[in-house]
Order: structure tokens, then sequence, then C-alpha cells
């Protein structure tokens, strides 16, 4: 395998123990702030005044987390060097009025969040998690972590032209999750979720629940060269850049900028919120540093023009049995290091320039690339890389790691891949 000298298992093992902790966004970002404040990083609260001092600081807000540190010797108009990703994966959300059912089941009302794909979610075992809000106005994470609902697949007997015509499912009448048999009854998934995390039911007036598959991440292959598991778009993102921004807090010497993790919330779902990449919350964040840091608004503008950002998302690696969907020049591979994602319409933000700063940062910690580019007769996604390039005015390059299976409920990785995207993370971060 190329670059195994390089490779180091832990990183993986310890990505794969992350994915397992966060089966929803406001779980990733409080698993992310445990391991910086392990770093030396300390939390501020938006409503208080901030202070200059250098140091390792982050701002939680719902699903979202900007972190950020400050060297000896940084002034107001110090740029920033910006790994951005996003906490949010397709999947299925529980509604305001979650008891439903039918013909003796019980079930729970889903809304289908993003694009994800349908049928990955069939017959799967699923348990419950997300946050709650209680009366005094406080969240509490909410893990469910075991075999809890289902989405049972019509069997092929009564659906006999399945296989020859392909799987119809209605997002509406054929996503429902079943958990029960009996009779339906108003209150009773809140009740449940009150006795799991030991609050009376009346305490929660809100939430923000979902469903996730319980199967753990794990190797796989015959050489254990890959890696299976759930929200890798994008908590191995997030993950690589908590580690590498968390190592560059650690390692000492003196940065020529500031080192930034900016993890958005909604990006499946277009960015819109104010924990989106679309909001004001990294902006807002950068300029109250500049700020305290007895800046003008004449640093700030100094600060965002030298200011790079390396939009960190999954990419799609060449699939062997749909080889006709990719762009026959380029063909990312598993473990062949992080892609660089280009598309001439903005889709992605890279520039030639983008394309330089990345490589160098690749070249500086022995990594190797690939690129993507998508076939011209298929629509190619997106990402938070133009919100945040338009949005701020900052350079912007697109970059992640070659998957399969994107938005699927189980997705797969090259077990290399990780570590070679935190290392290059942490050379562009150190430079």
């Amino acid at each position: 395998m190329t670059n195994s000298a390089r490779f180091d298992r832990g990183h993986t093992d310890d990505l794969m123990s992350f994915l397992a902790a966060s089966p929803s966004p406001y779980h990733a970002v409080a698993n992310a702030a445990e391991r910086l404040e392990k770093a030396g990083f300390r939390q501020v609260a938006e409503t208080d005044e901030w202070d200059g001092r250098s140091g390792g600081r982050y701002v939680l807000r719902g699903g979202a987390i900007i972190a950020w540190y400050v060297p000896e010797g940084a002034t107001a108009a110090t740029p920033y060097r910006i790994v951005g990703a996003h906490t949010d994966s397709p999947n299925l959300r529980v509604k305001p009025i979650p008891d439903t059912g039918a013909h003796g089941w019980r079930q729970i009302a889903v809304e289908i969040y993003g694009g994800t794909l349908l049928n990955t979610w069939l017959d799967r075992d699923l348990g419950l998690s997300g946050r709650v809000t209680l009366a005094d106005g406080s969240n509490r994470l909410v893990t469910v972590d075991r075999p809890l609902l289902r989405v049972p697949q019509l069997a092929v007997h009564l659906d006999r032209s399945v296989n020859s015509e392909g799987l119809k499912l209605d997002k509406q009448r054929h996503m429902t999750p079943l958990w029960g048999l009996g009779e339906v009854a108003e209150g009773d998934l809140i009740a449940f979720v009150a006795e799991e995390i030991g609050v009376p039911a009346a305490d929660i007036k809100g939430w923000d629940l979902m469903v996730h598959s319980v199967e753990a991440p794990a190797y796989l292959g015959r050489d254990r060269e890959l890696v299976a598991g759930p929200r890798m778009d994008n908590l191995l993102s997030v993950h690589a850049g908590t580690a590498a921004l968390a190592a560059v807090a650690t390692a000492g010497g003196e940065p020529t900028s500031i080192p930034v993790l900016a993890a958005f919330d909604h990006e499946e779902n277009g960015s819109q919120s104010d924990t989106g990449a679309d909001g004001p919350l990294l902006g807002t964040v950068l300029e109250r540093s500049v700020f305290a840091r007895g800046g003008t608004y004449e640093d700030r503008a100094r600060a965002f023009a030298g200011t790079i950002c390396l939009s960190s998302d999954t990419g799609h690696a060449v699939h062997p049995n749909y080889s006709d969907r990719h762009e026959p020049g380029h063909h990312p591979m598993p473990n062949g290091g992080p892609i660089l994602k280009v598309n001439v319409n903005q889709r992605y933000a890279t520039d030639g320039t983008g394309r330089a700063v990345f490589s160098a940062a690749c070249e500086r910690a022995g990594v190797p690339w690939q690129t993507f580019v998508s076939h011209n007769a298929m629509p190619c996604g997106t990402t938070i890389g133009p919100i945040t390039a338009a949005r701020h005015g900052i350079q912007t390059v697109d970059i992640g790691v070659a998957i399969l299976s994107m938005h699927s409920a189980r997705e797969l990785c090259g077990a290399q891949d990780p570590y070679l995207l935190a290392n290059a993370l942490t050379a562009f971060l150190e430079s």
C-alpha cells in the first residue's frame, strides 16, 4: 500500500470512535470541544466581552463550533488560516408531533433531512439522538444507541418488480420507522426520551431529534485497508480539522497566521441558518477576535485580505461498477491522499492560486494528493466553499477525501486517507 510508512492506524481508530460518539451535529461539536479542551482551548460565550490574550478559544452555537488559536505576537491584522467543514449528515429527523402509527403498529413520524439515499435506511437497526430543550432554556444531549426503530422494506413477494424495475420509495408513505406494537398515544416518544435522560416529561419543551444507525464503524477488506461507517460526510473532515488545530496549538512556535476550525451545521440543506456557513457566525467571530486585540475596521480588512480557507468535505471516489458516471481523466482512489475539488462554474471555490496553496501544504506534509472534477454531463454538488468565499471575501479552496456511498447511512473511505488529510491540514494551519 502506498505511503504505508506514514500511515498511523491510531488516527483512523480515533476517527471511528469519533463517528460512533457523534450521532448528531450536537454530539459532534461537543466531542470536538472536548478534544480541544485537552489541548488547552477554552470556551467563550458570545454574550461575554472577549479579551485579546493569546491562546485557544472556541464558540459553540447549536451544531456549529468555531475555534481559533491566537499565537504570541499576533497583531490585530494577522490573517487567519481556516479549515472549514460541516457537522450535519443526511438522515431522518423527528417531526414536531412524532407519535403516529397504523394497523396496530406504533411508529415515529420523521422528515427527510438533506439528500439522503433513502434505501440505505431500510431494514437497519436505528437509534435516536439529538438534543432536547428544557423549561429553564438549557439543552441536554440525547443518545439512545441501541436498536429502537426500523424502517421495514416491503417483502419481495409483495413487490415482484423490485429487482427488475428498481425500488420506488415515497418519502411520506414509506419511510416512517416503527418502534413497537399497540395503540398510538400522544406524548409517548417524549416521555420515553425524558426517562432516558432522567428528567420529567413536562420539563421538555423542545427537541431536535434524529435517527442513526447503531452499527459501529469497522475496517473492511482482506487487508483492512478500507473503513465503513456513518456520517463520514462530513465528520471525517471535522475530526481531521480538530486534530490539526490541536496539533498546531500544542506544537509551540510562532505561526504567521491564526489557525481556525469552522465546523458549520445545515450544509446538507443549503447552509442558510444562524449556524450555517451562509450565516454571520464565522465573520462575527473573526471580527470580534480582531477587535478584542485592539484592532480597527482597517485591521479587520487587512486580516481578511490575507486569509485563506480550506473547505474540507468528502468527494467521489471512482466507482468500479459505475465508472461511466465519472470524468474519464480524473479517477480519485481511496488511500491516494486528499483530493483537490475543482469546478469552473464555482460549485467549488478552487482556482489556480488555491491549487498552489493546497499542493504546497501537501508537499510540506509529505502527503500525496489527487484531483476531482465532475463528468460534464453530471450535475456537480457544492460545499461551504463558494459560500464562504462569497460571504466573507476570503480566498477559499475546496478539498476533501474520496469516498464511496456518499449520503448513505453507511459510507466507505480508505483507511489511510483520514490520517493523510489531517497531516495536510496541519501543514496548512502551520504555514
